[in-house]
């Protein structure tokens, strides 16, 4: 099966909320009562720069886009987001790292 995309996954959006409403509705509210939160400890700024981090981390397109607009509106500066990306990516390095090291663990329990 060929995918011709006639128009953006955004505009998928209403589709996949009317088919799963209750679903949706819960996903929306808890998305609502986490980024509108104005009288947190974290303000909106910071939580929007962990979420473009968080963005960066599992590569989603989208909520890269809504969150680096988001994090621009609540004041963010390009220097800002350019050091949030090397944070993640010194974290994503990092894990490989970790990870490395137990393939190194494996490969002792091996050589047993």
């Amino acid at each position: 099966m060929t995918v011709t995309p006639a128009k953006s996954d955004r505009a998928y959006a209403p589709a996949l909320r009317k088919a799963a409403p209750t679903e949706a509705a819960g996903y929306a509210a808890f998305a609502e009562s986490v980024f509108a939160n104005t009288e947190g400890e974290i303000p909106p700024k910071y939580r929007e720069l962990i979420a473009i981090a968080v963005a960066l981390t599992t590569q989603c397109e989208m909520c890269l886009e809504s969150h680096t607009k988001a994090a621009h509106e609540a004041g963010a500066t390009r220097e800002e987001i350019a050091e949030t990306t090397f944070v993640t990516a010194a974290l994503r390095a990092g894990g490989a790292y970790t990870h490395g090291m137990k393939a190194m663990r494996v490969l002792d329990g091996l050589q047993e």
